[in-house]
C-alpha cells in the first residue's frame, strides 16, 4: 500500500511539477511527509546528493526518496512515477 502511495505521489509530482527539478523540491517534500519519516535535514542531504549526481534533480531525488521509503522497489517505483507523465504527454503529442 505504501509503495502504491509512493508511485501516485511521484506521478502527481511529475504531472504537475513545472520549472525544473529545483522548482519542485518543496512539492516533493510536501508530498512525502504523510508517509515517509524523513526529517528536513535528511531531505536537505537528499537534495544535495541529487544535485551532485548526474541527471535531473527531480529524478535523482525521487530515486533516493523511494529508496529511503521502500528499498530498491520503492526507488524504481518513485523514479517511474516521476518520469511516466512526461513520457505519456510526449507520446500523445508525437
Amino acid at each position: 500500500m505504501m509503495l502504491a502511495k509512493l508511485f501516485i505521489a511521484f506521478f502527481k509530482i511529475g504531472l504537475f511539477g513545472f520549472g525544473g527539478g529545483l522548482a519542485i523540491i518543496q512539492i516533493i517534500y510536501d508530498s512525502i511527509k504523510e508517509f515517509a519519516n524523513i526529517s528536513p535535514e535528511q531531505f536537505a542531504n537528499i537534495v544535495a546528493i541529487a544535485q551532485v549526481t548526474p541527471g535531473p534533480v527531480a529524478v535523482n531525488s525521487a530515486t533516493y526518496v523511494g529508496y529511503e521509503v521502500g528499498g530498491y522497489l520503492g526507488s524504481a517505483l518513485a523514479t517511474l512515477g516521476v518520469a511516466t507523465p512526461a513520457f505519456i504527454i510526449i507520446a500523445m503529442v508525437a
